[in-house]
Formats: C-alpha cells, sequence, structure tokens
C-alpha cells in the first residue's frame, strides 16, 4: 500500500466533496508522468490523511510523515513503487498512478498554466493469473521492508501486518476467486488509494479520479473494487459501488484493541463492459 491502501478514510462522516456536482472548473486528471510530482502527492495524503482525518491505519504505515527524514523516505519509497510499475500481457500498466490538478487563482501574480496538485489516486490491475496484474500481497512483509520501517520494533511491525491483512482480506479473497472460478478475464481493478488535500474538498476532485478508474476498468472489462471510508461511499456508490459484507473488522491482537482505527467497507461494482 502506498501507505493506505484503501480509499480516503475521513472518519468525521460526509463531507463536502460528497455533494458536489460539476467538476470544477479547469479540473484535469492525468498520469503521473514525473517523478517530482510524486513529492506533492505525498504533501496530499498527509493533510488529508495526517492532519485531517487522523487516520489510523496511514499514520501508522507511515511512520515520521510529520517530519522531513519521514517524509523523505515516504516519497522515496513512493517513487521507487511508480517506477517499478508491471504491465500485464497485452502492455497495459498494473499500476497507475493519478494526479488531479486545478488552475491556481494567483491573481495575475503567476503564469495562468500554473496548477495545483489537489489529488492523488493509485488504480491497480490486481490478479492471482501471471500476465493478468499484479498478485496482491497476502503478508505485509512481502511488500515492505517493515524493518527498516519499525527497527527492532516486532510489536509494531506486527501491528502493520495485522491491520494490512484486515484491511485488504476481501480484496485478496475476490482476486482469489477471479483465479480459481476462470473468471476471464481474472483480474480486478482496485482503487488503492484515492485523496483530496482538505483546501480542495469539495470541487470533485476525488469524484473524478475514481471515475477515471471505473472508466478503464470498463475498457479492460473488469470490476472494479475498493474499501470505501465513510466519506467515499456516496462518491462510489454513484459510481456504480455496492457494498458487499459488513464493515471490516479488525483483527488485531489485544494489545492494540484500544487504538483507533477508521471505518472501511468493502465495494465492488461487478464486471464492467463496454458501454
Amino acid at each position: 500500500m502506498t501507505t493506505n491502501d484503501g480509499a480516503a478514510s475521513h472518519d468525521d462522516g460526509p463531507g463536502p466533496e460528497q455533494r458536489a456536482g460539476a467538476p470544477a472548473h479547469g479540473l484535469k486528471v492525468e498520469l503521473v508522468v514525473d517523478a517530482d510530482d510524486l513529492a506533492d502527492a505525498f504533501d496530499c495524503t498527509c493533510e488529508a490523511f495526517g492532519r485531517q482525518t487522523k487516520d489510523g491505519i496511514w499514520r501508522h504505515l507511515t511512520p515520521g510523515w510529520d517530519t522531513p527524514e519521514g517524509r523523505e523516505r515516504a516519497v522515496s519509497l513512493l517513487v521507487k513503487r511508480w517506477r517499478s510499475t508491471t504491465t500485464d500481457d497485452q502492455g497495459r500498466r498494473n499500476a497507475i498512478f493519478l494526479k488531479a490538478t486545478l488552475p491556481i487563482d494567483s491573481e495575475g501574480q503567476q503564469p495562468a498554466s500554473t496548477r495545483a496538485l489537489a489529488g492523488f489516486a493509485i488504480w491497480l490491475q490486481a490478479s492471482a493469473v501471471p500476465g493478468y496484474g499484479d498478485a496482491p500481497a497476502a503478508d505485509l512483509r512481502q511488500a515492505m521492508d517493515l524493518e527498516a520501517m519499525y527497527p527492532g520494533d516486532e510489536a509494531a511491525q506486527r501491528y502493520a501486518c495485522q491491520i494490512d491483512a484486515s484491511l485488504h482480506r476481501q480484496r485478496i479473497q475476490v482476486v482469489k476467486d477471479k483465479a480459481e472460478g476462470g473468471a476471464a478475464p481474472p483480474a480486478v481493478m482496485v482503487l488503492d488509494i484515492c485523496c483530496v488535500h482538505p483546501k480542495f474538498q469539495g470541487r470533485g476532485v476525488g469524484k473524478a479520479l475514481a471515475k477515471w478508474g471505473v472508466d478503464e476498468a470498463r475498457a479492460r472489462g473488469i470490476e472494479a473494487v475498493t474499501e470505501a471510508s465513510v466519506m467515499g461511499r456516496r462518491v462510489y456508490e454513484k459510481l456504480g459501488f455496492r457494498q458487499e459484507g459488513p464493515e471490516i473488522v479488525y483483527d488485531v491482537d489485544a494489545e492494540f484493541a484500544d487504538r483507533e482505527l477508521p471505518s472501511n467497507i468493502f465495494m465492488r461494482t461487478g464486471v464492467l463492459g463496454e458501454t
């Protein structure tokens, strides 16, 4: 997970972005093609998950996020992940990094082309069948260097594994079912992370980032899935997602039981065909 593998985990209830209608004038959703954009993308996640919602999953999986050293480490990992993107057997990206930008209202102080990063998302094509996507890690240790994250802290490493496994349990099962059930193609598009900078919320940014991936899933003939926060659910419902199963339960050891974790549910669209 880039940190928080779910959609934005806003625990304070529905926010203004869920009431957004038409997207803001000048909103653009584009592929990240420059590594320099990922520093701004990380800063966006810090504002959304670290400061606004105080997301317990994201914070634990991004230690030191609010320090210069932690930021440098996290941005480096994000860039490494972006540069390591694989492709499926048709040459399509298995990891799609998106940025949403808006023109800066500079009152003539900056060029009209100056834009601000308003939101960030990562979509993944996941599959347990080689050539159809990247297989999701059943154990966080397969995807992250937990010793580097929490040197010598076995408890912190164990907690990281437990919250990640709990959050992604249904995602991993769906991918497994696609492979074992002979789905064609045996893959899903996963909204792995989606965040909007607080100062740009209420302008259709999150919906645009989510819609981009739903449209891509439709073009690829597969369904879209995500772990959805309280704030994200209404937006995703408008795009065809439906809740599957109850609220996600975090299966953690008793010593961690009093730690606050965000409300999330698993959502999926069903297979999306061309329209």
